[in-house]
């Protein structure tokens, strides 16, 4: 990085830490406008600002992994379809293709030029989910992503501020939720025009006419100090496997993640084959979260962005299940996808033990609900289509337990009951953390939760389930046990899949339990107490507290210490 004065790395951080105020008012807007819950009201979202080589700057707080680390490589796509001379001020250009943007065709891009007086500066870039494009919609069970709904190649969809009533009306006619969609649509190019508004009032506050000395800075620091901490990690070749529960066939993930001085590369080659379902994942989402992954442990203070991204690379075979080329379908990505930060954990524990999270259980519970367009001659019944967002635990940490039925690595809030149930007839009996799924260790692992759903109108409705961690669970570390599986099935007792479209007959109700994440350490290390305040507070049960602890706790709560000594020393003796 270019040597600069004191006065100028001054400004220059009061420029970057401003820009990060315009990337984060950005997100808010769109999270405001948007029509869909999962936009508004679980941040299924990402919002950045790019130099004019289509360099990410800064990104928004509030966003997901995959869209973000996707968008961030994008918006190049976009200037190769649009070269800058041919853009001007009020355009803005639009893609949902897997392999350009964030890889399925739920998300739409959004890229946009950003002009301060005539003067083309730099781009503002956003991502959000639209809740269904047709086809066979948001469940896995596409034979390719034709299947799987509309696609949209990079195409201008505002052209001098006049939007495309014809790629509109295309994508409201391709839609079982055409108004959401449309209020969608129009608040992603709210989002990018507030961008570009606060982007050029910025530049005219603090004098500037370009963004390349600020660019510079950003990049220059942000890989410098990354460097220096990928530096303090041992060189090496790490490796890690997986299994995952998968859907036509259980899938092996294989990562090895090599250390070399100034820079880490994650490979997959030795993982399974592409699925002939829609769980395959385009090697840029699957990219997205290994890096995130990596972030997390690597220099995690540091901003996201072309400067802090650069030192990671991550490869894979054509064709494997994390590297899955066109046109294979790619509906579910995030049942794997999300599952990254913990395949290349596995990696980084063995470089850096006694630092590293155990298992967590990483993808989303995503389900979308269908009901009403094929109710079977039930003429009254209300035609809905949502995508529920739950969450599992996140596995134990070094120092610290998990985190309960919290978004990691996604970053997507929970869907919430109240929104859920004014939109749809849904109703939603119970929602609450599940006692006993914490993975038992000296730190427990955060809890799943357990979700109770019926329709109002007792009529049928139907899952697309898009779950993980059903036959496979998150794994602790260090001595510590296993998370809580997931669980799918109705209130009489029938078992259902964890991917699939599935029927609710009227008049049942779908009960879906998320998994726990994994324990760190031996359980009978956990202090006593812990062990007795996690019984009172109804998130273990006496009997787990025995078996798995070693810890005997009464009825009125008590900790019986003479017993609890006896058991733990039995324990040890097995």
């Amino acid at each position: 990085m270019k040597k600069i004065s004191q006065a100028a790395a001054i400004d220059l951080q009061v420029m970057w830490n401003r820009l990060l105020s315009v990337v984060n008012e950005q997100a808010e807007t769109l999270m405001r406008a948007a029509f869909s819950p999962i936009v508004r009201e679980s941040g299924d979202i990402s919002a950045g600002v790019f130099d004019l080589k289509g360099n990410m700057l800064a990104q928004a707080v509030t966003g997901t992994p995959g869209h973000i680390n996707t968008m961030a490589e994008s918006v190049k796509y976009f200037i190769e379809a649009f070269p800058l001379q041919t853009m001007s001020p009020g355009d803005t250009y639009l893609t949902n293709d897997p392999w350009l943007g964030s890889g399925h065709l739920n998300d739409f891009v959004l890229v946009q030029p950003s002009f301060k007086g005539n003067q083309l500066v730099g781009l503002v870039s956003c991502t959000s989910h639209l809740v269904d494009l047709g086809g066979l919609g948001m469940g896995p069970d596409g034979s390719d992503v034709f299947d799987e709904g509309l696609l949209i190649p990079p195409i201008k969809l505002v052209d001098a501020g006049t939007i495309n009533e014809t790629l509109l009306t295309l994508i409201k006619s391709n839609s079982r939720s055409p108004s959401q969609n449309e209020g969608d649509i129009y608040a992603l190019i709210a989002c990018c025009d507030v961008a570009t508004d606060r982007l050029a009032a910025m530049m005219t506050e603090f004098g500037i006419e370009d963004l390349n000395a600020l660019a510079g800075y950003i990049i220059g620091r942000s890989s410098e100090v990354t460097i220096d901490a990928i530096r303090e990690i041992p060189n090496g070749v790490y490796r890690n496997t997986m299994m995952l529960d998968g859907y036509d066939f259980e899938i092996e993930l294989v990562a090895s993640l090599t250390v070399q001085d100034d820079h880490m590369v994650v490979d997959f080659d030795g993982s399974s084959p592409c699925s002939r379902f829609g769980i395959n994942v385009p090697l840029n989402y699957a990219t997205a979260y290994s890096v995130f992954g990596l972030r997390c442990i690597v220099a995690p203070e540091v901003p996201n962005n072309a400067g802090s991204l650069g030192p990671f690379k991550v490869t894979g075979p054509e064709g494997c299940i994390l590297n899955a080329q066109r046109p294979a379908p790619v509906a579910q990505r995030h049942i794997i996808g999300q599952i990254m930060p913990d395949l290349v954990f596995g990696c980084l524990h063995q470089a850096l033990p006694g630092q590293i999270p155990a298992e967590g259980a990483s993808c989303m519970y995503d389900l979308p609900i269908r009901g009403g367009f094929d109710a079977g001659g039930r003429g009254n019944a209300t035609p809905f289509a949502i995508e529920l967002t739950h969450n599992g635990g996140t596995g134990a940490r070094p120092a610290k337990d998990g985190l309960s039925a919290t978004g990691f690595p996604s970053g997507v809030y929970g869907s919430q009951v109240e929104i859920s149930e004014s939109i749809t007839p849904l109703l939603i009996r119970r929602r609450e953390l599940r006692e006993d799924s914490g993975g038992p260790g000296r730190l427990r692992g955060g809890l799943g939760q357990i979700i109770e759903v019926e329709n109002r109108e007792g009529a049928p409705f139907s899952l697309f389930a898009s779950v993980d961690r059903v036959k496979y669970p998150a794994l602790g570390r260090d001595g510590g046990s296993s998370g809580a599986p997931g669980h799918i099935a109705l209130a009489s007792g029938q078992v259902f899949s964890g991917k699939g479209q599935q029927q609710i007959p009227a008049g049942e109700r779908l009960i879906f339990q998320t998994p726990g994440g994994g324990g760190y350490g031996d359980p009978f290390e956990r202090p006593p107490e812990d062990v007795r305040r996690d019984v009172a507070a109804g998130l273990l049960s006496r009997k787990a507290a025995r078996d798995a602890y070693g810890v005997v706790v009464r009825k009125n709560n008590r900790l019986d210490q003479a017993a609890t000594h006896k058991a733990r020393l039995n324990g040890r003796g097995k």
